[in-house]
This record gives structure tokens, sequence and C-alpha cells, in this order.
């Protein structure tokens, strides 16, 4: 088992979405068959936190080396359903220089075509729950399952901004967080100013809105006010792949380990997160990640928190 951080909770986080193998090309290497997915990335970052229950679903094909990896980081699986018939879903990517662009090579659904997340009962009372980047439906599909208040974090992608508009937007106001990336959020706003977008994006329905900006950090909205945090400084970045998702699940995780959602522990949270991501860009996969990282994580935010002071 990993060693967590000191602030570690008990309460469990729920989070919801893919689980998949991935295989990357980038300038200077290439890595087959890896794992990916948003629920993966977000379960592995939220486990240095607070236990977890991941849901989502994988092929008769999916190694037991990354079931043995989730099981090391404490992972409750049991809402990862193995399908019998599928594939795991699969996706190819390539970075060109300087990563600034990713262009999609292959993408097989495969068992993740027909996924429909059902809770385990033991799961539908938990308090912090991550919707990933499956399809808004399916995002409404989960929330319906909860029995008792839960802060409910969202995510999305531009594929669900492009034909499932109108759910997602139904969405946002049953959620309580929406992080979403810049790109992503001028998109759905119609925005061509960060600022502006964030705004309205928390007018159409979540009390809180992030925006990711990649290298550029994040910023948060909330009405106690705005709040921007920059990256952590990385000079060598080997695979940016599930960044977003990472940061997501160290977000979740340190909310329910502190059992706060208040302006404060947003921004604390928001430290944490961005540390926690940077250390996923220096490594394939959930390489770096996967072990050891508790100290570093400390390490980290002690330095952003260095950088931002006057």
């Amino acid at each position: 088992m990993i060693q967590k951080l000191p602030l570690a909770s008990t309460a469990p986080v729920l989070i919801v979405g893919s689980v998949a193998y991935d295989t990357i090309i980038t300038p200077a290497a290439t890595q087959e068959y890896i794992l990916g997915g948003s629920a993966s990335y977000s379960s592995i970052a939220a486990s240095y936190f607070a236990p977890v229950q991941l849901v989502g679903v994988v092929g008769h094909d999916f190694k037991k080396g990354f079931i043995d990896r989730f099981e090391h980081h404490g992972i409750d699986l049991q809402g990862l359903k193995i399908s019998e018939k599928e594939k795991t879903f699969f996706w190819k990517g390539r970075y060109h220089e300087n990563f600034n662009h990713r262009e999609t090579l292959v993408t097989e659904l495969n068992a993740f075509e027909s996924f429909e997340p059902t809770l385990p009962q033991n799961y539908k009372e938990t308090a912090f729950v991550m919707l990933g980047t499956i399809g808004p439906d399916l995002q409404h599909h989960v929330l319906d399952q909860l029995n008792g208040p839960a802060y409910i974090i969202a995510d999305t992608i531009e594929l669900w901004i492009d034909i499932k508009r109108k759910e997602l937007e139904a969405l946002l106001p049953r959620i309580n967080l929406f992080t979403i990336d810049k790109r992503e959020a001028m998109m759905i706003t119609g925005e061509t100013n960060t600022i502006r977008a964030g705004h309205k994006l928390r007018a159409m329905g979540p009390e809180t809105v992030i925006l990711k900006k990649g290298e550029h950090g994040a910023l948060l909205f909330h009405e106690s006010g705005l709040f921007s945090i920059p990256a952590y400084p990385v000079t060598e970045i080997e695979d940016p792949t599930g960044a977003g998702d990472t940061f997501a699940g160290a977000l979740l995780g340190y909310l329910a380990a502190k059992g706060s959602t208040d302006f404060a522990t947003l921004k604390k949270a928001m430290a944490y997160a961005t540390a926690t991501a940077s250390i996923t860009i220096q490594a394939f996969s959930m390489d770096r990640l996967n072990d050891a990282a508790t100290a570093l994580i400390e390490q980290r935010v002690e330095e952003l928190t260095a950088l931002t002071q006057f």
C-alpha cells in the first residue's frame, strides 16, 4: 500500500469515468498499451488523500498488473466492471514539438461504448463525488443513483460540448464544482475572454468553476472571489496526458480529507492538485505518480507557496 499524506481522510471519494489503454507518441519516445483513462488518473491522484471507490468498465484483455496497481493504492474496485465479450477502451495519440498540439490517431470505445455506470449500494452515500469525462447523460445517471447529499465535481471534453450540449448545460445546476479546460470554457460560453467565460459558467449553475490553463496554471471562480495559481515550473515533460484528470482527482481527495469546501480550502486544494499534476507529466501514464509521491507532493506544495507569496 502507498503512504498517504499526513492530512489523509478515512472518508472515501467516488470517481466515475473511463479506464483505458493508451498508446502515446511523443517527439522523444513511444509507449504502447499503457494505463490511461480519466478515472485511472483521478483515482491514483485522489488515493494519496482519501480512500477511493472507482466505477468504470474494462475488457477481458485488461492487464492484471494494472488491477494490482489500483489495489496497491487501496482503490475499491467493486464498481469496476469487466466485460467478458469486449476489449478495453483504447486511445492512441501523438504529441508534436513542445507538446503544444495533440493529435488523436485511433479511438476504439470497445467495452466503454455500452458503459452504463451502476453504483454498488455502499457507494451511493459517498459525500465527495467526481464525474469524469463521460457523456453528460451518464453523469446525470450517476447523480440519480446517489442517496444522500454530496459535493459533486464534474469535468467534460470538447466532444460532449459538440454533440450533447443540452444535456451538459442541464448538468451544471446539479453540480458544485465544474473543472474545464480554458478552450472548452470558451466553446460553451461563446466568450473570448477567460475571466468572462469563468463568470458566465458560474451563472449557468455550478457554485464554483475552475478553468484549467495547462502550463499557465488555473483560475478559480467562487462567490467569495477570484483566485489564480501558476503551474508548477516543470522543465522536463515526458507525457502530459491525464494532467487535468490528475488535478481533479487530487483536488477532490484534498477536499474530502479536509471535510471542507470553503474558499480558503479550495485555494489550498488547488495547490495540492497543481503539485500532483506536475508529477504526472514527468513520466508516461501514472508511472511517476504511482509510487513514493507523498514527500514530493508536499515538497512541491511548499515550493508553490513560496513562489506565489509577495
